[in-house]
């Protein structure tokens, strides 16, 4: 898949938040934001993976108004509620500096529910560090992650590409894109101010 996250054309370095980032693992950042020209800051809410900033994507008090260059949140808007997911996006904007940019990687509901009409429920699409993941999965929650205790990463909330980029640019996002991956989203919005 081709990227549609922009170039970077200053030779400072700029920092992105990674959001939701789990166990620190370079390979969960994505491609772009991996060379000398960014400096990598992990939100998480919990402590025990030991990320920059704990906290909660709806609610990241603890990041300064204007302070970050970008954002990567990769797999972790779905496991919001509905009505959390514009809590999110907003709190993205605010801590974005004026010309900075969030990119989100969410999976691709239209391809999930085609994996179901097929009768495809069980077989798994991909296999995660917790396990194998199947269309039911992801439409109905992790069940790795309600197994062990871990409600908060079930998957809640499922997006297309139309609802994705409509729910960035409810909350101000510019220039907003989104491009189709197989079962993946992603989506890229500007702040512009």
């Amino acid at each position: 898949m081709s990227t549609v996250v922009p170039n970077q054309v200053s030779n400072e370095v700029k920092t992105v938040l990674h959001v939701g980032c789990g166990q620190p693992n370079p390979n969960n950042l994505h491609p772009h934001f991996r060379n000398d020209g960014w400096k990598e800051v992990r939100l998480d809410i919990d402590p025990s993976v030991q990320p920059d900033i704990v906290g909660d994507i709806t609610n990241m008090s603890l990041v300064q108004d204007a302070s970050v260059d970008a954002i990567w949140s990769s797999h972790n808007i779905e496991h919001l509620w509905a009505h959390e997911v514009p809590l999110a996006f907003r709190e993205f904007f605010r801590v974005l500096k004026p010309d900075g940019f969030v990119y989100v990687a969410t999976p691709n509901l239209q391809a999930v529910a085609k994996h179901i009409a097929e009768g495809n429920l069980e077989e798994p699409l991909y296999v995660s560090p917790s396990g194998p993941v199947s269309a039911i999965d992801i439409l109905y929650g992790f069940r790795p992650s309600l197994r062990d205790g871990h409600h908060y990463m079930a998957h809640k909330t499922g997006f297309t590409g139309h609802t994705l980029g409509r729910r960035m640019q409810e909350v101000g996002f510019k220039d907003v894109k989104v491009q189709v991956d197989g079962l993946n989203l992603w989506g890229l919005g500007y702040k512009r101010i």
